[in-house]
């Protein structure tokens, strides 16, 4: 069994049920919104907009937010783009550099939904 997998499906079921309800073609923050509620709805802990500082020689040189923290345990990164691409997944992958999460998903609302189940264990 992969690391915290059991909580990726329900995160993925969760991902499908928002996608195929609002429909294509809304700002990023509607599918997060949408999304951060069906897993609340779910009785999942999650929150939104979870803070990321990045240090440089033990100095804080960066914050950024993670679209949506599950469990302590999965960053979820919203994308509402034509195409999952290569800055997207860098993007997820330094968040979890910057943090002690292990796992994290890149959910992308385009025109064909997408996902990218990324790690660092």
């Amino acid at each position: 069994m992969l690391l915290h997998e059991e909580l990726s499906n329900k995160i993925i079921a969760a991902f499908f049920k928002v996608y195929n309800t609002p429909g294509y073609g809304f700002l990023e923050k509607v599918y997060e919104n949408s999304l951060l509620h069906e897993l609340i709805t779910q009785g999942l802990n999650a929150s939104s907009q979870f803070p990321i500082e990045v240090f440089y020689n033990n100095i804080k040189v960066g914050q950024y937010f993670a679209d949506i923290l599950v469990e302590g345990k999965i960053i979820i990164e919203i994308k509402a783009a034509e195409a999952i691409a290569e800055e997207h997944e860098l993007q997820l992958i330094n968040y979890l550099k910057a943090t002690d999460v292990e796992i994290g998903l890149l959910l992308n609302f385009g025109k064909k939904a997408g996902i990218q189940k990324k790690d660092i264990y």
